[in-house]
């Protein structure tokens, strides 16, 4: 947002630096980002008025003028080839200084003496972007009522300073110079003088009788107003008005499109105008866009129009882009005599929508984004109707179309004094708070034990107690609050058992060389394909994001292998081979959709690897990394963690290699799973090569672990060990034999471990032969042959039993 310091001295008086008053804004809230001084090291440049203009005697492209000063006349040498004799131009005097640095003195070109120099825009300073084009090419041509001899810098606007302010979206009363302007009256005690509106209004027939205007869609616009403007003559605005357009950073293009930006600037209300006689049947529908709707806005671009986007539309087709942009259809031009003027006000929320998705941002449609003063709109339309009435560029019809379905009525608020000194921390008499409010012009009734505060329309963002408390706050002053030290009760932070199983985690896999990543928490449908999820399984309800950053990630993720393996496709592609990667972050799984309460965030724990198993080096061998790399990951996670008893099971499990896939199960519930990546995903995520991955459920994994172990004393007596081969059919798997060598090796078996699995040659065909270590130990004795040779006879008859095992010697 752009002002001058001018144009906020029509509405309030003060006599505050621009710096002064910068700081003072910026510490009320309302931040001023940069001062703009206009004209800044430019001097001794007036207006002069051409009296005769003949060609250099000795030069071809050069023409020598008298200019009339104001009171004395200077010879000026100029190459300029638009000018005419009574032109009203610039002119820099010796001694002047103009933009980039450049001095002006007397020359001498061919024999003849000049005086100065005649001045563009561009040596004056000013950005071509907001000069009329008429004015960028050669001498800047002024008004025909300038005065000779005036300062050249006031006539063009360029003695003005410009203060630019960053505000917050919350605002958006300060998105308009007459906004601003209460916020310096009553930081500086001045008083807000507001443009008077009268109009004649001698146009013939009454605006309701002339258009109509129809909304269909009351959730995106709650007003929409009109004039009818007739007589319409099209031609330059004053030069008052260029300026004031120019300080705010805009370029002056006619008398109806400067004074529609202008009282958007001055009131924050966007207007729009539509040629009368180009709308069909004269009406206005306020409606959603039809599908497949096209509209050719202002810009000359054709654009492809949805559903969710408004349209003012006529009786035939789409003319323009609510909030956004007009259509070129029903543009204003030259030849036209009656204008259909528009003020209105649209949802915010469909207005960002659009002009995001349309790639169009205006200062309209960042207004509308912000919220414009609903209940005030018919303000705006009668000022703008007044300046143009005013310039002679229209008569005004009688009336006013006003279609508001959803009458809105001011806010009301109650208060205390007591509350707002209590939250304030200071001690404010209840008559210095109500004379604050009512220089923002709250309106303030005041009664026995409350303030019953009236909230402008303007104020959208001002809604509780607490709001009315800053409002006093920033125009008493910040500052003036006494500093105070914080009392109250304090509590070490502490981060929960979850956060420190998940750090143990991340320790533990850092510590076997594996690199932690950070994925997006959004993701694609398509990768629910690719992993060759089932049609049925939850993991394919994903969250859609109303907003997502790019159509590459329209939902939210359900699972972490997606982005893992992912990450391994993008690192093999650029020769990054050896990969130990992992990612411990949340899943969003939703209970059902659309989403009616908040979704499960389980927090996941998923790993990939593949390549070598060690780095390149003369004593390391280059063996490639397997399943049981992978297996061992999770078997040594779960031993750092206290996770004991748990058993490991042939399964399947979505995105691995049904018959290379284990699963880690705990009390009948799944902690994860490992295994090799399924050929067919492989091939899906671009993947030319084996890949291992794992992924645990780290809820299961607090519930179940034991970072605080039962002591127990070192063993004060040898243990006997003792190893056990037997050949058992194939179809009994190792973690059965296990738990039955277990089950039945009484309290003295200390451990079993398996150490090799053999089938081949001695073995017969169907069987295979397992290998165990037996360790058994006493607490309190040496055990001797005779007692470990009783609990041995008893293991290999209970695998007889039950798996027709038969003792290998």
């Amino acid at each position: 947002m752009r002002t001058s310091i001018n144009w906020l001295k029509d509405y309030v008086e003060f006599s505050e630096t621009p710096e002064k008053l910068a700081d003072m804004l910026t510490m009320a809230g309302v931040p001023v980002e940069n001062i703009e001084y206009r004209g800044e090291g430019l001097s001794k440049v007036v207006a002069g008025r051409i009296t005769e203009l003949t060609a250099h005697p000795n030069a071809d492209k050069l023409f020598v003028c008298k200019v009339d000063i104001g009171g004395s006349a200077v010879t000026i040498v100029t190459g300029a080839t638009n000018l005419n004799t009574g032109n009203l131009v610039p002119v820099a005097l010796v001694g002047a200084k103009l933009a980039g640095g450049l001095e002006i003195g007397t020359a001498n070109f061919r024999g003849v003496e000049s005086q100065g120099m005649l001045c563009s825009g561009d040596e004056l300073g000013m950005d071509a972007k907001i000069v009329p084009p008429e004015h960028r090419d050669g001498i800047y041509i002024l008004p025909a009522d300038t005065r000779p001899g005036a300062d050249a810098l006031a006539v063009l606007g360029l003695d003005d300073v410009v203060l630019e302010f960053e505000l917050t979206p919350n605002r958006a009363d300060c998105f308009s110079t007459l906004g601003l302007a209460r916020e310096v009256a009553a930081l500086t005690g001045g008083t807000l003088k507001k443009p008077m509106l009268m109009m004649k209004e001698e146009g013939v027939g009454k605006a309701n009788d002339l258009a109509t205007v129809v909304i269909e869609e009351p959730s995106l616009c709650a007003r929409f107003t009109g004039r009818v403007l007739q007589n319409v003559k099209i031609g330059p605005s004053p030069a008052w008005l260029q300026r004031r357009v120019q300080a705010a950073g805009m370029r002056p293009i006619s008398n109806v499109v400067d004074v529609t930006n202008f009282v958007m600037m001055e009131l924050g209300q966007p207007m729009h105008a539509y040629d009368y006689n180009l709308l069909a049947k004269h009406s206005i529908i306020v409606r959603r866009a039809n599908p497949g709707e096209r509209l050719t806005t202002l810009d000359g671009v054709k654009r492809e129009l949805t559903p969710d986007m408004l349209v003012i539309a006529d009786a035939v087709q789409a003319v323009g882009v609510a909030g956004v942009m007009g259509g070129l259809a029903t543009e204003v031009t030259d030849a036209t005599r009656t204008v259909l003027l528009e003020a209105a006000s649209f949802n915010g929320v469909s207005i960002r929508r659009t002009s995001k998705a349309l790639g169009l941002r205006s200062e309209a449609s960042s207004r509308f984004e912000r919220g414009v003063n609903t209940a005030d709109i018919i303000r705006a339309l009668d000022r703008a109707a007044q300046l143009l009435e005013e310039m002679g560029a229209c008569t005004v019809c009688p009336g006013v179309i006003d279609a508001y379905p959803d009458i809105q009525l001011p806010r009301q608020i109650a208060v205390t004094p007591g509350q707002i000194n209590a939250r304030l921390g200071v001690d404010l008499p209840a008559a210095q708070m109500v004379d604050i409010l009512r220089r923002l012009e709250f309106e303030v009734e005041t009664q026995p034990d409350k303030l019953l505060i009236t909230v402008p329309t303007w104020r959208n963002d001002v809604s509780r107690p607490a709001d009315i408390s800053e409002e006093i706050a920033r125009i008493w002053g910040y500052d003036n609050i006494p500093a105070t030290t914080p009392f109250g009760s304090t509590k070490l932070g502490t981060q929960s058992y979850t956060q420190t199983i998940a750090d143990r985690c991340k320790d533990t896999l850092t510590g076997l060389g594996f690199s932690e990543i950070i994925t997006f928490s959004f993701t694609h449908p398509a990768v629910f394909d690719k992993l060759s999820l089932p049609a049925d399984s939850g993991l394919r309800n994903a969250i859609p994001i109303l907003n997502p950053i790019t159509d590459d990630f329209p939902v939210m993720k359900t699972t972490l292998m997606g982005g893992v393996l992912q990450t391994v496709a993008s690192n093999l592609s650029r020769k990054n081979d050896d990969l130990k990667i992992y990612e411990l972050g949340a899943a969003y799984r939703p209970h059902g959709l659309p989403l009616t309460e908040l979704p499960d965030e389980p927090p996941m724990l998923c790993g990939g690897l593949c390549g070598k198993r060690t780095g390149l080096a003369w004593n390391q061998s280059r063996d490639a990394v397997d399943f049981y790399d992978a297996k061992g990951a999770v078997e040594v996670l779960l031993e750092k963690l206290g996770i004991a008893g748990y058993e490991v099971q042939a399964g399947e499990y979505y995105a691995m290699h049904p018959g290379k896939t284990a699963l880690f199960v705990k009390d009948d519930e799944l902690l994860g799973a490992v295994g090799e990546v399924h050929p067919q995903v492989l091939d899906a995520f671009g993947l030319g090569r084996e890949v291992f991955v794992f992924e645990l459920d780290v809820s299961r994994l607090v519930q179940h672990s034991v970072l605080i172990g039962d002591y127990r004393p070192l063993p004060r007596f040898p243990a006997i060990a003792r190893d056990l081969a037997v050949i058992i059919p194939q179809g009994v798997t190792a973690a059965d034999a296990t738990s039955a060598i277990a089950a039945s090796g009484g309290e003295l078996l200390a451990d079993v471990r398996l150490f090799d699995m053999y089938t081949g040659e001695q073995v017969p065909t169907g069987a295979k032969s397992l290998a165990f270590a037996l360790t058994f130990q006493a607490p309190d004795r040496t055990l001797t042959d005779e007692e470990v040779d009783g609990y041995y006879s008893n293991i290999v008859a209970h695998l007889e039993k039950a798996f027709a095992a038969k003792l290998r010697v």
